[in-house]
């Protein structure tokens, strides 16, 4: 296999990634959470914003998470919220396998993102990902639940996490419920920027 298998979020520091309802995806909690990416000018250009933005490590840190990545996976959850808020040319601009029990043609939109709806489990989304992905990484985009998944069945080689300085108290947490018992880490890079810490993390079996 040429490409890795990883994941990147934002993470409060108390562990949540997002909030409960779908309806508090663009609450002020979330937006506080991303704060950090929406003035990135990679970020900026990618969804079309417009001009101008903001350039350093956390811009350099976006676009070298675009440019690793050669497909993703997300649960049916995330695409449904996603299907509402992204706009026209959705973001990805590669191909999307979603994890779902819907039957459903592929979904193409401008730009080179194709939605594929995959029904047979997490296992042939991702090896549909990475013949998709070629020698470039496969992203797990989340939701939490999907990722955790993917966790607890051994297939993430590694993860970042931008440490956001908020607080949520309620919500999605990314690790409730994980098999701690058979997941070791190795931390690979720690890197503090003015809005963010970023963790990298190269996952191993205990």
């Amino acid at each position: 296999m040429a490409g890795k298998v990883f994941f990147s979020v934002s993470m409060s520091l108390d562990g949540f990634i997002a909030p409960e309802s779908l309806g508090d995806l663009m609450g002020q909690q979330w937006m506080e959470l991303q704060q950090w990416i929406f003035p990135q000018r990679f970020f900026r250009e990618n969804l079309k914003l417009g001009e101008g933005g903001k350039e350093g490590r956390d811009n350099d840190i976006v676009r070298e998470t675009f440019e690793r990545t050669g497909a993703s996976v997300m649960g049916k959850r995330m695409f449904d919220a996603g299907e509402q808020m992204w706009p026209e040319e959705a973001p990805f601009h590669t191909p999307v396998f979603v994890v779902t029990h819907e039957k459903r043609d592929p979904w193409e939109r401008p730009g080179g993102t194709t939605f594929h709806f995959v029904n047979d489990g997490i296992e042939t989304a991702l090896d549909q990902a990475r013949e998709a992905a070629g020698d470039r990484d496969v992203r797990i985009a989340g939701g939490g639940a999907t990722i955790l998944e993917y966790v607890n069945a051994g297939l993430i080689d590694e993860f970042s996490i931008a440490l956001s300085p908020v607080l949520f108290g309620s919500g999605i947490r990314l690790f409730e419920g994980v098999d701690a018992g058979r997941v070791a880490l190795e931390p690979l890079r720690a890197e503090p920027t003015q809005r963010v810490t970023h963790l990298t993390y190269a996952v191993r079996e205990r």
